[in-house]
Parts: structure tokens; sequence; C-alpha cells
């Protein structure tokens, strides 16, 4: 097996620029410059827009054994337009071998700065934030799949489309560290890219990844703050994370090591999967990656997954997530000396062989180790055709158990060992049923957990002494009920915001109000009653009652400067209006279902299919909210595929601008007063979750009616109605 570089040679620490040819004055950048020597750039703000393309970048840095001081400078794109979804194009393109790329500011681009096969790459002290991020249809009560990522496939770049802080493509033995990218919704990308280094450096509060792997092997990614990247979450409604993740480690990454990262608050802390190569070969994997002394607390979903593939997961903090460890079909894989405190599951495997769960401390959740096989697996899967997939031989070891309702489950699994397992207080040690063969679990022991020994790999991080950076738990509430997501992302606790936790039996809102040491006084309210406070600091929680259908709250902050969610500054003392709006309007929607057959199918001819609506409904439901996801059947004794809906209302707005729009799968058409606004009618434009949603800006006023037509050819379906006054 090789480690990067023999790992901890620090000599690699001390990476010296060269010195720039001449005293030359600082160089002055222009749109479309390429750079092919060292040079100190001439500080200042550039505001330059880039292509739609992102093969071609504002600035190309080529050449070899170069440096490039950027000397602070601020590159800001998209300057014609508003909205983190609308920035396009690529600031920095670097081609090259050991080129330095340092101190460089970049905003407003879908792509900040991408490196294409370069050799001994430096990129330091750089800030890559507030670029590119989609629009988050989800809210507080209600998932929206639109927001779901795919990460699949990434052979012809297909990541792109999600933008980037950092995009590494085919580089090998790069060096990342010290740069900054928040506020975005990926900050480094890997693709095709070894034996890199990437440390001390802060991917945070980014609305998909932190650190992006695929195809990339034996990098070392050490002592990073890679938290509060997530999305898909709201406390108490629904914890999907929708494929976010701190660490994402995609399609046969082998050897890499991540240690001492904080990566909390994720979607997932770290998510690993052996690839689509995999599953369809049965071979390969993202194998023999070490997690040494991380923190995946406070992941929705999962602390970490690993699925596929064989690891090793050592000394790691994993607290109150859903599931500490998911390892589905992981085999001999090692789960040594991690801390599991208040998960649901602390580790749970279904199908998996050959692994060690020892030494490992088990605090309060409500199950230990859950270990399982199904019946029947999904006969679409090559992996076990190929494979046995038996969940056996497993070896359970010098845990301690304290405080846990189960400690082991069990259920179709065989030939479970182990010895000196400590317990206290526990409920139950061994639960299993006649599905289960050939168990031994030693139990009882007090005080049974000792230090387990370490493998090479750990006891050359031990020797590692590099600058800590100081962990945002150490400053910030810690715990899932504190990760809030906005329409942009996940809320990083440097501004003033409103946020509805929960709403009654007794129709009372209960807001939550957040943001830096200062005050905020309530301006105005609108539709809303016996509001409990007009004035506090933060953080802060009022109650009110709801009198309306178009609920607001317009409050001011004053106190510190801050940094808005956008990346704009607004400073000390200089009073900044925050503001809640939550628009239910009143709809009261016929809906009805339909039966659609290939002699009337909607993919070939529109006009021949309506003749299936004249036909007697399915079903028919009145509602007033269209909030429709079916993962199967529409209902008992109906069909889960080949079905149309038609939903009608009508609906009264004051006069203004409105956004109305749908999330369906797999075909919409909405119809205002019987006008087309939304028409999306071709399968073949539905490649991935985003296209579901659909989105249309309206001037209205008064009453209008509304109908809406989806059809859903197979497999998972959804309809979702928005109307948002602007």
């Amino acid at each position: 097996m090789r480690y990067p570089r023999s790992l901890f040679i620090l000599a690699w620490a001390l990476i010296s620029a060269p010195a720039f040819a001449d005293s030359a004055p600082p160089t002055e950048l222009r749109p479309g410059m390429v750079i092919n020597r060292s040079v100190l750039i001439k500080k200042g703000v550039y505001r330059f827009n880039g292509q739609l393309s992102l093969e071609k970048p504002v600035i190309l840095i080529q050449g070899n054994n170069i440096t490039i001081d950027f000397n602070k400078c601020v590159l800001q794109g998209s300057t014609d337009k508003q909205w983190p979804n609308e920035f396009y194009g690529l600031a920095i393109l670097v081609r090259g071998d050991n080129i330095t790329l340092k101190n460089v500011v970049v905003k407003g681009y879908k792509v900040a700065i991408m490196a294409d096969s370069c050799k001994g790459l430096v990129i330091e002290h750089c800030d890559a934030s507030y670029n590119y991020r989609q629009h988050l249809q989800s809210n507080w009560m209600r998932e929206d799949l639109s927001d779901w990522m795919s990460f699949h496939h990434n052979e012809k770049g297909e990541w792109l489309r999600y933008g980037a802080g950092i995009y590494l493509q085919d580089c090998s033995k790069a060096t990342i560290r010290d740069n900054t990218v928040t506020g975005g919704q990926c900050g480094l990308m890997m693709t095709r890219s070894n034996d890199g280094m990437i440390y001390q450096n802060d991917f945070s509060f980014n609305s998909a990844l932190g650190i992006g792997m695929y195809r990339s092997s034996r990098n070392l990614v050490v002592n990073n703050r890679l938290d509060f990247n997530v999305r898909g979450y709201s406390h108490g409604f629904y914890n999907r994370g929708q494929d976010s993740a701190g660490l994402l480690v995609f399609e046969q990454c082998n050897d890499n090591t991540f240690a001492y990262n904080s990566v909390t608050h994720g979607g997932d802390g770290f998510f690993l999967w052996a690839g689509q190569t995999t599953m369809d070969t049965g071979e390969g994997g993202c194998n023999d990656n070490l997690l040494f002394a991380n923190d995946f607390s406070y992941a929705p979903t999962n602390g970490v997954e690993v699925t596929f593939s064989r690891n090793r997961i050592s000394n790691n903090r994993i607290l109150e997530c859903d599931h500490g460890i998911w390892g589905g079909y992981s085999y001999q894989t090692q789960i040594i000396g991690n801390q599991f405190d208040r998960n649901r599951i602390a580790i749970a495997i279904e199908h998996g062989q050959d692994n060690n769960i020892s030494f490992n401390e088990f605090n309060k959740n409500k199950e230990g180790i859950r270990l399982w096989a199904r019946k029947q697996e999904p006969g679409d899967w090559v992996y076990p055709k190929k494979r046995d997939t038996r969940s056996m031989k497993y070896f359970i070891d010098h845990n301690s158990f304290y405080d846990e309702a189960i400690c082991v489950n069990l259920k179709l699994t065989e030939n479970v060992q182990g010895k000196k397992n400590g317990t206290t207080r526990i409920g139950k040690f061994l639960k299993m049923d006649s599905t289960v063969f050939n168990v031994s679990l030693d139990s009882g022991y007090e005080n049974a957990f000792v230090f387990p020994e370490n493998d090479k790999r750990e006891k050359q991080l031990l020797k590692w002494n590099s600058k800590k950076l100081p962990r945002y738990s150490d400053t910030i509430p810690a715990g899932r009920k504190y990760i809030h997501i906005t329409e942009w992302g996940p809320y990083d606790f440097r501004y003033p915001a409103v946020f509805l936790n929960s709403i009654d039996s007794q129709n009372i809102c209960h807001f939550e109000l957040m943001g830096p040491k200062g005050n905020w006084k309530l301006i105005s309210s609108h539709d809303l009653a016996e509001i409990t406070m007009n004035k506090g600091g933060f953080p802060s929680t009022l109650t009110a009652r709801i009198s309306g259908t178009d609920r607001q709250l317009e409050l001011e902050y004053d106190g510190p400067g801050f940094t808005d969610q956008f990346g704009n500054l607004h400073p000390a003392g200089k009073p900044y209006r925050f503001s809640f709006r939550d628009f239910q309007p009143v709809i009261n929607w016929s809906v009805n279902w339909f039966a659609w057959d290939p002699a009337h199918d909607p993919n070939k001819d529109y006009t021949v299919f309506l003749q299936t609506l004249d036909k007697p409904a399915l079903k028919s439901e009145k509602t007033t909210k269209l909030d429709y996801t079916w993962w199967g059947p529409i209902g008992d004794k109906l069909p889960a595929d080949s079905f149309a809906t038609v939903a009608e209302g009508e609906v009264t707005v004051k006069k203004g601008r409105y956004a109305l729009s749908v999330t369906a799968d797999d075909l919409v058409k909405v119809f205002v007063d019987g006008k087309p606004v939304i028409d999306f009618w071709d399968a073949a434009q539905y490649k991935y979750d985003e296209d579901a949603h659909h989105r249309v800006i309206l001037d209205l006023e008064g009453t209008h009616r509304i109908r809406i037509i989806q059809v859903e050819n197979s497999g998972y379906a959804t309809l979702l109605f928005y109307l948002k006054p602007l």
C-alpha cells in the first residue's frame, strides 16, 4: 500500500515561492489575460464577468515553475446578476507544473479556481467564497426532492453543474492549504487527482460539500474545518441531508487519509460510496481509506457512511447523528476506538462480512450495533450476483456500552464472535431471532474499555504538528437543532435572521432570532397577533398568533458590523432591516387521478393523451395544499406508474409580482386563467433531480384559476405547488 509522499515529511510545509524576476511594478489584471511567468498582481477590485462556457476563463495561468501572488485582490464576477443561482463563468484556470497561486479573493462565479492536468500545484491563502449555489425549494415544513443532488458520474465533468470554489481535474501532488470557501455550494472538488495534501482549510457553511473526491487516491486531508455543509434538514420535520456532506468520497478512491478534521453538522459527515463501477462489476471499491481522530457529530443522516468497500475508521467522535456509522455491504472494515454518543443507531451494517468492531465507547444510543441482511436484494444490482453478501463473520470485542437500550441487534446474520464487552446500566445486551446462527459474545464486564493499538499510519499521524484551527463548536451552538437551512443554504450565525421553528395546535408560531452580538427591535408585523416580544438581543425566541394568510415580521438590527449570507459587509452602528414572510394563500384544490395506457401515451401525443382525462377518475379528493410524494401506488389498489394528476383551484391575491412554481415528476403543464405558463412535456430533458422544479414570474391581481396536469411515467413521483410574492 502506498502512502502520500511518506505521509509526514514535514519539509513540504515549508515550500518557498520563487523570487520575482525583477522589481517591476505590480501587474494589473485584464479580462482574457494569460499569465505565464511569476508575477505580483496589482491590488484592487476587478469586476470581470465570466463567459457562459467554463472552457473560457477570465484569467489563464499557464506555464511551469512560476508563482502568481494576487496580493489580496478581488475578482468579482456576474455583476449583471443578483442571485447566486444565476452566477456564471470561470474566474481562474491553471495549467502547468509547479505553479503556486496565492492570495486571491474570487466571488460571483460558477467556478472560482480550476486546475487542469497540473503537477505540484500549490493553492494557498485564497478565498473562494460566495460563488454559485442553487436556490433551494425545501422549507421548514416540507422537503422538495428537486433539492437532491447526484454525484454518481463525473467522467464528463457532470459535477461542474454544481459549481465549486476550487476544482482540481487530473492533478497530482497538489497542496491546498489555508484557503477558505463558504457561502457557496461546493468547496473543494477533486477528480482523478492523486497524492495531494489538503490541510488547514476552512470549507464550511456550504449548501452541498466541503470536499468531494472522484477517482482520487492517496491524498492526505488533515486538520480542516468542514462544518455545516448541509441541506435537506428541518429539525423535528425531516432529516434527509439530500446527499450533502462535509466529505464525499465517490467512485474508486483508495488509500486516502482523513485525520483531525472537524466535520460536524453535515448532511453526512463522511459519505463514501464504492461507485457505479463496483455496482456493475462487483470489483474495486473505495478501499483502504483511513478515518482517524475526526469529529463527525450532529449529522442529520450518517456521521460516517461507508458502503461496498474496505476501510479503517478509528478514534473518531460521532455524536447525535441518525446513524453514527452506516456501513452497508462493508467488508474487512475496522471500526476501532470510536466514541458514539446519543445516536439513534451507532453502527448499522447490512450484508457486511469480516468486520471488526472493537474498543469503541457506546453511550446513550437507542441501539449500539445493528447487523442484518435482507431476504431479497435488488434484482437490478450486479454486485450481489458477483459477491457473497451474507451478513456474517463479525468480531465484536472490548467495547464499552453505557446506558444503551439495546447493545447488539442481529437479524439474518451468522458467525458473530467477541469477548470482554463492558456493560453498565443497559436494557438488553443481545437481541436476535431464529435467523441468527453461531453467536458467541462475552459481555457484562465493568470498565472493559481499553485503548487499541494504533496502526502504522495512525502512529505517523500522532506526530502531526501543524497549526490547529479553532473549532466552530467553541463559538457557536452545537447540535442538530441549530441547523437552520435558508433558501440559499445553511445559516452561518454571522448575520441577523429570524426562523419559524413550528406552529402549534393553537395556531401559535414559535420564532427563533439568531445573529451576532447586538440588539433587535420589531418594526412592523402583518397577519400575526399577540407578539410576545418587540425587542431584545441574540439569541431570542418569541411567539405570535396567526391572524391571516400573509404572515410577516420586519425587524431592525443594531450592533457590530457583520457579513450577510451573500458576502456583503455591513458596518457597525448602521441599522439593518431583516424580515420573515410566510405566504399561505387560500386555494381549495379539486384533484383527480387518471390511468393512461400505451395508446394514450402522453410522451408521444399530448392531444391523444387528453382523451384519458375524459374518462372517470381513479381517485378524487379535495385539499388546500398540493403536497404529494409517491414512492409507490397513489392509493390502495391504484397504480404506481402511468398515471396523471389533474389539480384545479382558484386563488385571490393582491396586486403584485409572484413566483409560481411546481416540482413535478415526470411531466407537467400549468395553466393560469386558461393560458399555459409552465410547459415541461419532454422526459428527455429530465436528467437530474433539480430538473423537476419549474418556475415562472407573473404579475397577478384579483382572482385567478389555476390548472395543473402532471404525468408520472415510472418510479418515484411528486407534485408540489408554490406561490410566493416577490
